[in-house]
């Protein structure tokens, strides 16, 4: 028995040193692909490729691209490796602009790969090609200056609400958990905005949109496997079945918006929202009014949303808008309580331009902070929301000025992080410094060293809403309390290793104190 058992022992080492020995060769294979480009390349490591730290939680992956972009500094580009797929990643700004603007139509595309079969992952920021373009002529209008004046008052309601909260907190000078305040204020402004719905997180954390919230940007097991697959080749997501987190959430948020939906137009209500413009284009095919005569219906302005591309929209401006604004709040929170002479400012700022207003927060009053943008556009240099962009070549492409040319289907990284801790750009770029952005300092660097909301014809659609969130909350807070390092603050913050938005690993806990106005 005993000998038929160390038999069975053998051959399954034999057969498991077998898979490794052919694993091993077809990656090398695989990790010849830069080389025989003669591109400039990292050395990858057997099976990681050049993504190690990351993948097994050292480090997050904005610094893993980071680390790549300062190897690779001295060159306009150089290859790595996710696993065994080839990246490019792109250095020189100049080629940079190349890729986002003049070449755009090359690489229109991002590397997340879309689920046909899953009606909530057909949203603007996974689709591709000539779905993503008529989707993003449709929704472009909606998110004009014109259209955020009228989903201000939201936000400015949810700013007195969250002041109202943290009275008591103040008061006793407690310890606030930054990021978590942060996110409970932008979901109440966006699930009112995106759906409609009044869920005063401020007052009930544990609501159960927070929860889903949570819930999409959780980094479970699932996610993590994602992740993996996705790296190692994308479409053996679809040919092993794997559902995605979103394939979870789905029933949730669609169910949700029909409901919406459905009581607006039976009961004939409309609001200043998000949610009715999608009601508009569902209904109408567009979210002007044109006069009769003067346009002629073209075939992009007779295609109509389904209700099911109405809740992919209004999820992934949910997903998005509350996620990315409440870390970029917490993030500017964080250097505010480590520079009180930065914050004296900033509230000075505020309080001399409120008390032009008659002390309300209103949408002109939130334009007339200059001190406030240079403080938000340093936390976003030096805390991009999405530090890395990707995209994917769709057609052989030579790299002007190279001999290089890439394959159809290679993916391109562009690693923002570390464009925006480039020493070159931004010296002593650990230092939090909000003159970076005074119009003598802009105008003396490349523009496309700065990009946290991307840049060309594929960036940020919700840039306007989520600065404007970003600016009111901090400006509520600001006006009336002041942050403080405490005990339990770390001061220099690291982050959390498989998020694809950039967050701190261990929070950001500041304390809360009431401001005493002259």
């Amino acid at each position: 028995m005993a000998f038929y058992a160390e038999s069975w022992l053998t051959e399954l080492l034999v057969a498991l040193s077998l898979v490794v020995v052919a694993l091993y060769i077809w990656f090398s294979h695989s990790y010849k692909y830069w080389q025989k480009k003669r591109a400039p390349y990292l050395e990858p490591q057997f099976p990681f490729g050049n993504i190690y730290k990351s993948f097994v939680g050292k480090q997050s992956m904005p610094l893993d691209m980071a680390e790549a972009y300062r190897q690779l500094k001295g060159n306009r580009f150089g290859g790595i490796y996710f696993f065994k797929r080839p990246t490019l990643v792109v250095v020189d700004p100049d080629l940079i602009r190349s890729l986002l603007v003049k070449d755009f139509w090359t690489f229109h595309d991002r590397a997340a790969p879309v689920n046909q079969k899953e009606p909530l992952s057909q949203h603007l920021l996974v689709l591709r090609g000539n779905k993503w373009r008529r989707l993003r002529v449709k929704l472009t209008p909606t998110f004009t200056s014109g259209k955020m004046k009228i989903m201000f008052q939201t936000m400015a309601d949810c700013g007195r609400e969250m002041v109202k909260a943290l009275e008591e907190p103040a008061t006793r000078g407690e310890v606030i958990e930054m990021r978590e305040l942060s996110a409970r204020y932008t979901t109440d402004v966006v699930a009112s905005v995106a759906f409609g719905i009044q869920v005063d997180s401020q007052r009930d954390p544990e609501n159960e949109f927070r929860q889903w919230g949570r819930r999409i940007f959780s980094q479970g097991p699932l996610n993590t496997l994602n992740t993996l697959i996705s790296s190692i080749n994308p479409k053996l997501l679809t040919l092993l079945r794997i559902q995605s987190n979103i394939s979870v959430i789905s029933e949730y948020f669609r169910g949700m918006v029909r409901e919406t939906v459905k009581y607006r137009e039976e009961n004939n209500i409309t609001r200043n929202d998000f949610m009715q413009l999608m009601i508009q284009l569902k209904n109408e095919g567009s979210v002007d009014s044109r006069k009769d005569g003067e346009h002629k219906e073209t075939e992009a302005d007779a295609w109509k949303l389904s209700i099911d591309e109405v809740a992919a929209q209004a999820f992934v401006f949910f997903a998005a808008g509350f996620e990315t604004s409440s870390t970029a709040m917490s993030f500017a929170l964080h250097e505010l309580a480590h520079h009180p002479d930065i914050q004296a400012r900033l509230q000075d700022e505020i309080d001399s331009v409120l008390k032009q207003h008659e002390g309300q927060v209103t949408y002109d009053s939130i334009s007339s902070m200059p001190y406030l943008d240079k403080v938000v556009a340093e936390t976003l240099r030096k805390y991009p929301p999405v530090p890395i962009l990707n995209r994917v070549c769709n057609a052989e492409y030579k790299i002007p000025d190279s001999d290089v040319v890439l394959d159809e289907g290679t993916s391109i990284m562009i690693p923002v992080y570390g464009l925006h801790h480039d020493p070159e750009f931004y010296p002593d770029p650990e230092r939090f410094d909000p003159e970076r952005f005074s119009e003598e300092q802009k105008s003396q660097r490349h523009s496309y060293v700065y990009l946290p909301f991307g840049e060309g014809p594929r960036n940020c659609i919700g840039m306007r809403f989520g600065l404007l969130q970003t600016k009111v909350g901090l400006t509520n807070i600001l006006s009336n309390y002041r942050v403080e390092p405490c005990e339990k603050t770390v001061r220099h913050l690291s982050f959390e290793p498989r998020s694809g938005i950039l967050k701190s690993k261990s929070g950001i806990q500041l304390r809360l104190r009431k401001r005493n106005k002259v």
